[in-house]
């Protein structure tokens, strides 16, 4: 686990602020008759408009600045030509690279008439990051997280993929430790302050088991049934933790 100096947390700070203009900047774009492609081409213009870099593109071969994933899509989704077409719910994840420090956080949007169903999936996503976050202070665990957020989504009668987690954040995308969106109460890394972190709900309407297409990126569910993704860059304190994406 890496605690950051106050430095970092700065440098966090900045470049999480980049990935929440382009969130916001995608939610204002999207709508019915627009490609997925030409949303990705909002976010890297937003992104780069910064002086920042998209940390996707590139990563292990992955060719666009953001994940769009639609419907049944959980994560991981490659902007295409596909339209978005009226009652889709459509998640938008982005990194952003600023000055060597990176911001991590994702969306899922209402696209027009949506069906109360997928209304409550998104609120859930939402409000499971919330369940979760209530245990995010220095002296509680990684698993004090992942349990709060298993059960709210559970209860409320969602699945909670299990096969891909949140994450340690910092100078990399991906750092240590792991934050699943399942497990036990006083189990896992502990949590310190100065540390960062995604904390990232993905659920399901249905069966949390997944799938990968053979394009090696794109993961949906097994069942078809739709997903939502919820996601903020995090740093643990004594108190209170401080969501940087919002």
């Amino acid at each position: 686990m890496i605690v950051k100096s106050d430095k970092e947390r700065e440098g966090m700070r900045k470049a999480s602020q980049v990935v929440k203009a382009a969130l916001e900047q995608a939610e204002k774009f999207i709508k019915a008759g627009v490609t997925t492609l030409e949303i990705d081409a909002v976010v890297e213009q937003v992104i780069r408009s910064y002086g920042a870099t998209p940390s996707s593109k590139g990563f292990h071969g992955y060719p666009n600045a953001s994940c769009i994933s639609v419907n049944d899509v959980v994560v991981h989704g490659i902007p295409s030509l596909m339209t978005v077409k009226d009652g889709d719910i459509v998640s938008v994840d982005i990194t952003a690279l600023l000055n060597g420090y990176q911001g991590d956080a994702a969306r899922t949007f209402a696209v027009g008439n949506v069906s109360e169903a997928d209304k409550k999936l998104i609120d859930a996503a939402k409000a499971a990051f919330f369940a979760g976050i209530e245990y995010a202070k220095a002296g509680n665990k990684v698993g004090d997280i992942s349990a709060a957020v298993q059960l709210y989504t559970e209860l409320n009668g969602f699945g909670v993929v299990r096969a891909l987690t949140g994450h340690g954040i910092g100078h990399k995308m991906h750092e240590p430790p792991e934050v699943p969106n399942f497990g036990r109460h006083g189990t896992g890394s502990p949590l310190k302050s100065g540390m960062c972190i995604c904390i990232e709900p993905m659920i399901t309407a249905g069966d949390w088991r997944v799938k990968i297409d053979r394009d090696g990126w794109t993961t949906r569910t097994m069942d078809g049934k739709n997903a939502a993704h919820y996601e903020n860059t995090v740093i643990i304190t004594d108190g209170e933790p401080e969501i940087l994406t919002l």
